[in-house]
């Protein structure tokens, strides 16, 4: 699929500036300059989940991040890797720090890719209300058995087996409820001021 954020280049970022789309996003009253563990962990899952709703999301992570200029934040499929690898849930986790701007720039990523989703999200939405109101088996619809699989199959592919947070949601029932709660916060990411507020959220509890 030809992936684009349809958007006007900014200017190149020098050191001494971050690209201007970051400025949308407010800096967090927390301490020191990473993210903390929640808010990695969050980040990390809201991308699983966009990569479950389209094949080659890894890809258009990197196309979208060239073309909002945060080329030289994301540099490639390694630096990206490495960033999603401070989520403390994964196999590979690196205990390095996520800063305050690379964690912008993952969310303005995902917050725009939410965009260009969104009829797909409210489809699948929809398509989960009306089959838990009616108490369908959800694997009876295509297209939402098709998502929650290619989300279970990512999560169990990605995460440590033995960490607790992997291991409370060990059971298929428990992985469609948390693909379904990041279909929810995509939906939020879309609406007014929606990728400011989503960022807010992420830090929520954690400000001093």
């Amino acid at each position: 699929m030809n992936v684009s954020a349809s958007l006007t280049p900014f200017n190149n970022p020098t050191p001494q500036s971050a690209p201007m789309v970051l400025d949308t996003l407010p800096d967090p009253a927390i301490e020191g300059q990473g993210c903390p563990r929640r808010t990695r962990l969050q980040i990390d899952l809201i991308l699983l989940a966009i990569e479950a709703l389209e094949l080659g999301g890894s890809e258009a992570i990197l196309t979208f991040a060239e073309e909002l200029d945060l080329k030289a934040i994301i540099k490639n499929r390694v630096n990206l890797w490495r960033m999603r690898s401070t989520n403390p849930l994964r196999q590979a986790n690196i205990r390095r720090p996520l800063s305050i701007t690379e964690a912008k720039a993952l969310v303005v990523i995902a917050c725009y890719m939410a965009r260009r989703l969104t009829v797909v999200i409210r489809q699948l939405l929809a398509i989960y209300q009306q089959m838990s109101e009616k108490q369908i088996p959800l694997e009876q619809n295509l297209r939402l058995s098709n998502y929650l699989e290619r989300f279970r199959v990512h999560f169990k592919s990605r995460m440590h087996s033995r960490r607790s947070g992997v291991l409370a949601l060990g059971s298929d029932e428990k992985l469609d409820e948390l693909a379904i709660n990041l279909l929810e916060k995509l939906l939020f990411c879309t609406g007014t001021a929606g990728m400011q507020r989503f960022w807010i959220s992420l830090f929520d509890g954690e400000a001093e």
